[in-house]
């Protein structure tokens, strides 16, 4: 695990935990080069699942990928880590439940859209600007409107 304040390969583990469900593990890391602390989070594959794109492509599943896509629609929002990963984990359990082989990337992002609109309302706003590829200000308006009702 590199460190990602100076990207040194070499790091202890100070603390480790159960979370999920004993479904995954949060270990608390410490650099050995620079004494920078830093989170990693572990967590079992049962099967990979195959993700359908619109385009009609398959890839496997990636966490990495979710991860980064609610890291950008909360960046600069007071929602913690703990949330998210608590989100991820709620859709990974969701996906699990729908499919053990495929899923549609447009269920995933509908999945993601509905914990954000619950967890942080702009953030959802930013997800769903790009999730929808929203050409105008009237779309912006009518999703904020939905959102009041």
């Amino acid at each position: 695990m590199n460190c990602p304040k100076c990207n040194s390969d070499e790091s202890k583990v100070i603390d480790s935990r159960s979370i999920h469900n004993g479904k995954s593990i949060r270990r608390r890391r410490e650099c050995i080069s620079c004494q920078f602390r830093f989170t990693t989070y572990e967590y079992i594959q049962e099967n990979p699942i195959m993700v359908i794109k619109k385009s009609g492509d398959r890839e496997e599943y990636n966490r990495n990928k979710l991860e980064s896509s609610f890291h950008m629609a909360c960046q600069k929002r007071p929602v913690s880590e703990e949330v998210i990963q608590q989100a991820i984990q709620s859709i990974e359990d969701q996906i699990n439940n729908v499919s053990n082989v495929e899923i549609n990337a447009s269920l995933v992002g509908e999945l993601v859209m509905e914990k954000l609109r619950a967890i942080d309302k702009v953030a959802f706003i930013r997800f769903a600007s790009v999730y929808r590829e929203f050409q105008d200000i009237g779309e912006f308006q009518a999703q904020i409107d939905d959102l009041k009702d």
